[in-house]
This record gives structure tokens, sequence and C-alpha cells, in this order.
């Protein structure tokens, strides 16, 4: 029985970062029709779509603004306002997995700020994990060697700002409303990208423009709803792994629609990247079983005693 849930959390996981893959995809279609913050600005507004899927009966649509930490809550829609106009803007000017390689710093700047601002203890496994997708980054930026322009600013960017939401939501704590931790999200990018794409914004023309507009945020609605169901059947650090297939889609995209082939170093660097990530989810999956394992016994012991006893 357990397999078959831990099976259904992995394809739910894969099926959630198909749609944010594909979701991408389109916003770097709209590259040369749209502003990129009139695109992030609709992610927001197709955002809304995933409200009654996640609203519980007897919870009010007012919850979106409960919060006992209102900063929090603030972060995080900030957060998630940056990082969207951010990646649309890094996706429009980089290949897909540039970019997305370079958005995989995200595990390196929330160990920064969990070390230098929570104060957490990390281990050496998670400074290895972070030190080899470094690596993999500076293989594809190859500083010296290629200009550096505004779409790899925006990656890093982007990059950070998701590791800041992060943050955000493990301070929020388990108490928050689930309409609260997603409102914030929704608002952030409708009040930020609203309000930058005022001068910028037209009216989108053609039914092409139309359709990969609404796929870009209604998939990554159907993506968050997805991951969300998820992480209700399967355990989050498994359900992690799955994330790297976006690397799989984004070459494949790159070559097939975009005609964006890679370079063999900007290849390399990729693998590494990944490669960096699914040791840390090695590690991570390996600590859990001893864990487990070591509570098996422990639990096994304590029946024998039990047993032993007069």
């Amino acid at each position: 029985m357990k397999q078959n849930i831990f099976s259904s959390g992995i394809l739910l996981a894969l099926l959630g970062y198909a749609a944010f893959s594909i979701s991408d995809a389109c916003s770097k279609g709209l590259a040369g029709h749209l502003d990129p913050f009139e695109v992030a600005f609709s992610g927001g507004v197709f955002g809304f779509i995933l409200l009654p899927f996640i609203r519980r009966p007897d919870e009010p649509y007012s919850d979106i603004f409960a919060t006992t930490r209102p900063g929090m809550w603030i972060l995080r829609a900030v957060s998630t306002f940056v990082s969207t106009a951010a990646s649309v803007m890094a996706f429009m000017l980089l290949p897909m997995p540039e970019a997305l390689s370079l958005m995989f710093l995200m595990p390196f700047f929330v160990t920064i700020i969990s070390v230098t601002i929570l104060k957490e203890k990390v281990s050496f496994w998670t400074w290895l994990s972070v030190a080899v997708g470094f690596l993999g980054v500076l293989i594809v930026l190859r500083p010296g060697a290629r200009t550096f322009h505004l779409g790899h600013v925006c990656a890093i960017v982007a990059a950070l700002a998701n590791a800041s939401s992060v943050v955000a939501y493990r301070l929020a704590g388990d108490g928050s409303a689930r309409l609260s931790l997603f409102g914030s999200s929704l608002f952030g990018p409708l009040i930020g990208d609203g309000l930058l794409m005022i001068t910028h914004a037209s009216w989108p023309h053609g039914l092409k423009v139309w359709a990969i507009l609404f796929g870009y945020g209604f998939l990554a609605a159907l993506g968050q709803l997805f991951m969300m169901m998820a992480t209700a059947v399967a355990p989050a650090n498994r359900v992690a792994l799955p994330q790297y297939s976006q690397m799989v889609w984004a070459v494949a995209f790159s070559y097939l629609l975009f005609n964006q082939p890679l370079d063999n170093w900007t290849f390399v660097g990729i693998v590494v990247v990944t490669l960096s990530g699914m040791l840390n989810w090695i590690r991570q999956k390996l600590r859990f079983e001893r864990m487990a394992l070591e509570e098996h016994w422990e639990h096994r012991h304590h029946q024998q005693t039990d047993v032993a006893k007069p």
C-alpha cells in the first residue's frame, strides 16, 4: 500500500514539474509579443483558478490575508513578485537549460541564508552539494570566456528570490492558513508586476498569443496544484527529486521548439548542476532510511524486553 502511495506522489510531482516546464516554455514563446511584466502579471491572475481546490469547505476566502506574521506574508509576496518577473525575463533572454541551471542556485542561497541569518547548522554533505552545484554554474557561465548579460542576472535574481520565499515559508510556521500561504504568492505578482507593466502593457493580439499566455498562467497554477497533491501522499524530500526532470524538458524544448542547441561546456555544467541536486537527495534518502532502521530496531528491542519481563 505504501509503495502505491509513494508511486502516486512521484507521478503527481512529475506532472507538476512538467506543467511548470511547459509554462516556462510558454513564457519564452511570448518574447517579442508581450512585456515580461505583463506575462508575469497574468500568472497571478490565472493563479486564482486554484483557490477553490485549496480552500477547505469551512475556510473563508478572507483567510488569504489571515496571518500572525504580516512581515513574512509581505516577504513571500515580494519574493514571488521578483522571482516571477525575473524568471520570465530570463527565459525570454536565455536558452531554457541555461536559465534553469542558474535558477538551480536556489539551494545555495537557502543554505547561505540559513547559516548567516537563521543561524542553522548545515551538514558537510549539504555544503558539498552546494559547492558542486556552484561549480556547475561557473562552468555554464565561464566568466571571462563569454558575455555575461541581463538574462544571466535575471536568472540569478530569480534563484535568490525563490530562496527568500522558501525561508519565509519556513519562518511562517505550521500555523499559517493554506490560503494565506498561497494568497501571498498571488498578490505579489498582481501588485508588483501590475505596477511595472502599466507604461509598457499592450493588449495581446491574435488567438495564438492569447493561447500561449493562458498556457503560461494556467499551467503554472496547475503545477502548484499537482505539487500540493504530491506532498500530501509522499515525503517532501522524495517529491523534490523529480524537479530535475525540468532540465530534460528544458533541453528538449531548447532543441525542438526554439532551435537553441547547447555548446559542450554548457551541457557539462548543466550535468554537474543536476548531479549536485541528486547528491543532496541521495544523502537525505540514506539519512532517513538510517533513522527508520534505527527506529525499527529500537521498537523491536522494546518488544523483546517487554516479553522477557515476568
